[in-house]
């Protein structure tokens, strides 16, 4: 290995990766030096140039920390994230689509009834939610988990609410015979990605957006199925086609409709205008995958 030329330098690296252990970590290690390779060669990647890409890369993980991940929001914002998803999870025409489980999905959320209030009492717009699982052929999935978290009015996850002591706007619900679930919430709000490090940086370099559209979290699981874990986003939200995550699909987009005060679903009365969003799930069956990718 000596003597090497622009020409002759990525057959020796990969050449020092072929034998490792696990085949499927050499063919990765393969991969990679090759396309980084062929990326300074097609940029013509100047040593100035390398170096501020090496001080991104080093800030970007001196910004991780056990409560945020820096290098998987620029992964989310390269769109490395959700194709990894796409790949992993991809879905007959008719069943629901996959996306990822975000940063902010908990383990200890509180099983409640069907139709429960989740909102523990957070201001903001009602939200009645009716949804419905079904297989492919629409029989309805009975006793699926379910489970459901979101924003608050202003962007906010319960994690982020000063004083919020107890888990709010989440729960695990399960369907009834006839595969449907019910509850209430409030309407959640469009919010940003954390842009006060190096990948804020990034987005403000390239004049993209920061603001994710709304959204509602849900993650389904049934014996006999694929997991689903996908989110739901408003119609009318300003931001869809500026996702910086890329996370919206047309699929995935509904009719969060607006209702005047009253009487609103299964006999609940409110005194203040609410939002109705119906849906349906559609299983794939087989076996679940591992949890998609959090952003």
């Amino acid at each position: 290995m000596r003597d090497l030329t622009d020409g002759t330098i990525t057959e020796a690296v990969v050449s020092t990766v072929r034998d490792a252990k696990d085949p499927r970590l050499g063919a990765i290690l393969e991969a990679l030096v090759r396309h980084v390779h062929d990326f300074v060669r097609e940029t013509g990647l100047t040593e100035e140039e390398w170096a501020r890409g090496v001080d991104f890369l080093t800030r970007t993980g001196q910004q991780c920390t056990p409560t945020r991940q820096e290098f998987i929001l620029l992964s989310d914002v390269l769109g490395v994230t959700m194709l990894v998803d796409a790949l992993g999870n991809r879905r007959a025409a008719g069943s629901t689509q996959n996306s990822v489980l975000g940063p902010f999905f908990r383990d200890d959320r509180p099983a409640l009834p069907d139709g429960a209030d989740i909102s523990e009492g957070l201001p903001g717009t009602p939200l009645f939610f009716e949804g419905l699982v079904t297989d492919v052929h629409g029989k309805p999935v009975a006793d699926a988990q379910v489970d459901v978290w979101h924003s608050d009015a202003d962007g906010h996850y319960d994690v982020d609410v000063p004083g919020l002591a107890d888990p709010a706007m989440r729960a695990l619900l399960r369907t009834g015979g006839d595969g449907g679930f019910r509850f209430r919430s409030i309407r959640p709000a469009a919010y940003p990605i954390p842009d006060d490090g190096p990948v804020g940086e990034l987005m403000r370099a390239t004049g993209r957006s920061v603001m994710r559209p709304a959204h509602l979290h849900l993650r389904i699981t049934a014996p006999g199925f694929q997991r689903v874990t996908t989110m739901l986003f408003p119609s009318d939200d300003a931001y869809l086609d500026r996702d910086p995550v890329f996370g919206v699909k047309q699929s995935l987009v509904a009719d969060y409709s607006g209702h005047p005060a009253g009487t609103g679903p299964y006999g609940t009365a409110t005194d203040e205008p609410y939002t109705l969003l119906r849906h349906t799930f559609v299983l794939e069956p087989g076996r679940s995958a591992h949890d998609p990718l959090r952003s």
